[in-house]
């Protein structure tokens, strides 16, 4: 075990006796309890490491504050999990004062954290000004830093409209990230098209450990439908096609629509449920309305976080058509595994971040990017073959939970911490 490689470990000055859980301090963008796949992600992470003996503590940052709505709190305790808040910024004048007062506040709210928690290593989350000060921070204190990328942020930022692609924003984030990779004593990544992005950069693939998404096992064990949900919405005696997320512009919704107005006349009991929220919203509403497919189309917004099970529950197939780009061809998605291991069917776009999760044909069907009339025609087929749906979904359900357990998909944690207290 981890807790027991150094009977003695030099840190800041200090001798720390390690004969206590290990302990990892995290810094991240934001956490829960915000509800994102960012922070679910998060706090299936930090639970996988309790249930190893170690003991992961959080640090966000001011990104936290500027989301959350309630009264700033120093420390808390969230469904049992440990996390340091970081104050507010004071006001600053343009992009680059902004993030440089950023970098600045994570620094001095991590010496504070660092000097009350006294952890064996600091393992910093994407985006890269999170690993800037860590680096700067631990370099001080003898610390290892395990740099882990979720995504590339500038690739983000260029589909929410924050700047385009190679712009000078855009390079100067993405060499930030190259150089914070060199710095790291390791870096975790989500996915293999992250991994093979940073080795076309130079990373040593020996430096470079995917780490990806899982399932968590005991909170979609009983996905029964929500029978409430189900008179609610108006959909009983209803064949669901459904999508559970975030409404971002690359998640392509506006093309199942579309795909969806071409069916509805040949199957009368089809509905579409739209759950969720985000910036495409009204765009969706004005073409359902334009359609003319209101009565056939259900968008109740976000739900709370308990039901999401029982919505599983009511769909019949899953639906994830995300447009082609270079952030969706390197980075994997979390929705297409939870509809995998609740045993529901699923039609996807092929790119790159779907086809490292799905087998086409076997676990889900795969069909091509950007194209409404393939999408129609393929959910028409599956509608008409429910004996190939069931298939599909007995073999995602039981291939997602062999291969995708959160205890499964972070056990490399352990070689990686392992590794970095020797080098330290």
């Amino acid at each position: 075990m981890l807790a027991n490689v150094l009977s003695k470990h030099y840190m800041g000055g200090r001798v720390r006796q390690s004969d206590s859980a290990l302990k990892i301090l995290h810094i991240l963008d934001h956490s829960i309890p915000l509800h994102s796949g960012y922070t679910f992600r998060t706090k299936n992470i930090f639970h996988a490491q309790q249930k190893r003996g170690w003991s992961p503590i959080g640090l966000t940052t001011v990104k936290h504050e500027q989301a959350w709505s309630g009264e700033w709190v120093e420390q808390e305790t969230v469904d049992g999990l440990c996390f340091y808040r970081s104050p507010l910024l004071q006001s600053t004048h343009g992009w680059l004062g902004t993030q440089s007062q950023l970098v600045k506040t994570l620094a001095q709210r991590l010496e504070e954290v660092i000097d009350q928690e006294n952890p064996d290593l600091v393992h910093a989350h994407s985006p890269v000004l999170n690993v800037l000060p860590t680096l700067w921070v631990a370099r001080k204190r003898r610390l290892p830093v395990i740099y882990e990328i979720r995504a590339f942020w500038e690739d983000a930022a260029v589909d929410h409209g924050t700047y385009t692609e190679g712009s000078w924003k855009y390079r100067m984030v993405r060499s930030l990230e190259t150089f914070a990779c060199r710095q790291a004593t390791h870096v975790a990544v989500l996915c293999e098209g992250i991994k093979q992005d940073l080795i076309g950069r130079g990373i040593s693939e020996e430096k470079l450990t995917i780490i990806p998404n899982g399932i968590n096992l005991e909170g979609f064990h009983d996905c029964q439908p929500d029978e409430e949900l189900r008179e609610t919405w108006n959909i009983s005696g209803k064949r669901v096609i459904g999508f559970i997320g975030s409404f971002y512009r690359y998640e392509g919704l506006g093309l199942l629509v579309s795909a969806f107005a071409n069916l509805v006349n040949d199957h009368d009991d089809l509905v579409l449920l739209l759950v969720g929220g985000g910036e495409v919203k009204p765009e969706l509403e004005a073409q359902i309305q334009t359609l003319g497919i209101q009565a056939k189309v259900v968008m109740p917004g976000r739900i709370p976080h308990h039901q999401i099970p029982g919505v599983y529950g009511l769909v019949d197939l899953f639906v994830y058509p995300r447009i082609a780009i270079r952030l969706t061809e390197l980075v994997t998605p979390l929705k297409p595994l939870e509809a995998m291991v609740v045993g529901k069917p699923l039609v996807a776009s092929d790119i790159g971040g779907h086809r490292e999760l799905i087998q086409d044909g076997k676990t889900g069907v795969l069909v091509p990017p950007d194209n409404v009339d393939a999408l129609s025609t393929t959910l028409n087929r599956l509608l008409k073959d429910p004996k190939r749906m069931q298939a599909i979904a007995n073999q995602g359900h039981v291939w997602a939970k062999q291969e995708r357990s959160w205890e499964k998909t972070t056990s490399p944690y352990e070689t990686i911490y392992n590794e970095a207290l020797k080098r330290s």
